[in-house]
């Protein structure tokens, strides 16, 4: 993906927005005990702020389990992003995958819970590299 700056910014400011907006989804999902949906909408926002991130930096990744080592490679070896933050976005995507994909897995909100505020942290994480880039 060949893009100007221009393009590079606007792409990360749009990715970034939808990070948050994704995020803000999962309070009305958890206050009405959408447990599978909210873990897809939780994943997907930390998934859109790595986005913002990768196309900031010029990587181009083309699945999920691309960005994820992409991510891992060029920003947790780096020591840019540390494992923890790190473990987020790993723990959210295997949950999304069993939520979207396991028709017999129960998501529960003992499973989601104690992601909210990881993922939160997640976001403003990358959104603080992003913006110190600039």
């Amino acid at each position: 993906m060949n893009l100007s700056n221009e393009e590079r910014d606007a792409v990360v400011k749009i990715r970034l927005q939808q990070a948050k907006d994704t995020y803000a989804e999962v309070s009305i999902l958890t206050a009405n005990e959408l447990w599978r949906t909210a873990a897809n909408r939780l994943y997907y926002s930390c998934y859109y702020a790595a986005t913002a991130l990768m196309v900031q930096n010029g990587y181009q990744p083309h699945t999920h389990s691309g960005l994820i080592g992409l991510f891992g490679l060029h920003f947790v070896k780096t020591n840019k992003i540390n494992d923890e933050t790190a473990f987020v976005l790993r723990s959210l995507f295997e949950m999304r995958q069993k939520s979207d994909y396991d028709l017999w897995i129960e998501i529960k909100p003992q499973m989601i819970l104690p992601l909210i505020a990881p993922a939160e942290k997640f976001i403003e994480t990358i959104e603080t590299l992003i913006n110190d880039k600039k």
